[in-house]
């Protein structure tokens, strides 16, 4: 089995390290829970007509030097939980490093089902693709980002064409993609968080990343923990071996000792780099774009 029940780990884990730390440093809890404390920016940003169709929106202090790279950062919690406050500090470490970085919100399990939560995603970037220039982002540099699910979610809007088509996007829209802790490779829907989120799927194979690997994939990163048990790092390998047997020009796999399922989130905190370097490594990467 690829891939086991993740609920809201994640969510939990990253509240439980990261509050103990900053009450430690004398900071206020608030400034790395709420949007727009630590950086410039826009909350409850809507794209949609649903009350989770919203997005935070942070932006590096400072400007200057022309338009800014884009993060459209997407987070995990099984399709079913998560919300886009629990991820500021996301938003804070990459903004920190000179990026505009878009947290949005999606419609969850088990009010919507696949794919609902991908197309959220998709709407989403249509709405940055058109205003992230007010917030002094670059249209035309875009990357997608995201951890388990969400990196599930990133990695079928790179890779499966028919989602930014449907909003009139196109596979040029997207710099490059970051998937951590991704589950891509998870067939037979065998527990509850896969039954709940895509049993209504009439051919199973079409909600899978790997199928859809292709030529002309834009550069794309995959980092995962070697102590995950919740995806397994084989979803990761199968996924880079799926691009490159393709013929993809650029794919980046890398594998961190003694991380678990939560640790390549948590390890993109600007207060835990010693966890792992993901966050350099994420850094480095993107900025090569």
């Amino acid at each position: 089995m690829l891939l086991r029940p993740m609920v809201t780990m994640t969510t939990r884990i990253a509240r439980r390290t990261l509050l103990p730390l900053l009450a430690g440093l004398a900071l206020p809890a608030c400034a790395a829970l709420r949007p727009g404390a630590l950086t410039e920016g826009a909350r409850d940003v809507a794209y949609g007509p649903h009350a989770r169709q919203r997005m935070d929106i942070y932006v590096p202090r400072g400007g200057g030097d022309g338009p800014k790279p884009v993060v459209f950062f997407i987070y995990g919690g099984s399709w079913a939980n998560g919300t886009k406050e629990a991820y500021s500090f996301v938003g804070d470490a990459l903004s920190a490093r000179g990026f505009v970085t878009v947290i949005a919100d999606y419609r969850l399990v088990p009010e919507v089902r696949f794919p609902a939560f991908i197309e959220d995603g998709a709407l989403a970037l249509r709405v940055v693709r058109d205003t992230i220039a007010r917030f002094g982002g670059a249209p035309d540099k875009i990357h997608l980002m995201g951890h388990s699910a969400g990196a599930y979610n990133a990695m079928m809007l790179t890779l499966d064409r028919r989602y930014l088509a449907a909003v009139g996007l196109g596979a040029g829209d997207i710099r490059s993609t970051v998937g951590l802790s991704g589950p891509y490779d998870f067939l037979p829907f065998d527990i509850d968080v896969t039954k709940n989120a895509f049993g209504n799927a009439r051919v199973p194979a079409q909600t899978q990343p790997v199928t859809f690997a292709r030529r002309d994939a834009p550069p794309i990163f995959l980092g995962t923990g070697s102590d995950d048990t919740t995806v397994l790092p084989r979803n990761s390998e199968r996924l880079a071996q799926a691009l490159r047997q393709a013929g993809a020009g650029s794919v980046t796999l890398k594998i961190y000792p003694g991380l678990g399922h939560a640790g390549t989130a948590i390890a993109l905190s600007r207060l835990l780099p010693w966890q792992a370097p993901v966050l350099d490594d994420v850094v480095t990467f993107l900025k090569a774009r």
